[in-house]
């Protein structure tokens, strides 16, 4: 059972803070996916000059942001790599969680394909290393583009839950040891001024 509507409403940089742990399920064709969340930032358009709608700026590109929370925000950088997003607080309000970093925890066979087009078990010990640990490599790694771009709060191919054992996949005893989350700044936030210095990076210790 994916999380409620209603946790995407709140405080961005508090929901930034509640996804470590949970697990992104990733659906598409007869593939289920699934991820642990392990790093996040957080995006707040009314005050953040790192935000893509900061001051409310509303174009093509970030009209996705003022639409109801839990809405997929997927958006292209370099031209190349597609970031994940959800898109927080009430309608209306421009904000998001970038999904930063994931520990696979099923369907790593698929993953591996997805990202390197090879068998996990062929993977060398730097493509394990450097497997999910970034916003492109997680989008590589879970078959997820811009044709996912708005989708809507509650659609199976994108949903996000609090245990594993909520949509019939096995659980890791190592996942319940309690979460020892760090912050920092930003990574690639340093033309953004004073929001720069934000300590909206989230993450677990590895």
């Amino acid at each position: 059972m994916a999380l409620a509507q209603e946790f995407f409403a709140g405080d961005t940089v508090k929901i930034a803070r509640s996804l470590l742990g949970k697990y992104l399920i990733r659906r598409y064709g007869e593939t289920v996916l699934a991820v642990r969340i392990t790093e996040t930032e957080a995006y707040v358009g009314r005050m953040d000059k790192a935000c893509h709608a900061y001051h409310y700026r509303k174009t093509e590109r970030t009209k996705v942001l003022y639409a109801p929370p839990g809405t997929a925000y997927v958006y292209l950088i370099y031209g190349l790599h597609c970031c994940l997003n959800f898109v927080t607080e009430p309608e209306g309000e421009p904000a998001a969680v970038l999904i930063r970093g994931v520990e696979p925890r099923y369907g790593l066979s698929h993953m591996a394909y997805n990202r390197f087009g090879r068998e996990a078990e062929a993977l060398t010990a730097y493509q394990r290393k450097n497997f999910l640990n970034g916003p492109g490599k997680v989008c590589a790694g879970l078959k997820i583009d811009r044709s996912l771009n708005g989708l809507p709060f509650g659609s199976p191919e994108l949903e996000v839950c609090g245990s594993l054992s909520e949509v019939g996949l096995p659980e890791f005893p190592e996942d319940r040891q309690p979460l020892e989350i760090r912050v920092s700044k930003r990574i690639g936030s340093d033309y953004a001024e004073e929001a720069a210095d934000f300590l909206w990076r989230l993450y677990l210790e590895p």
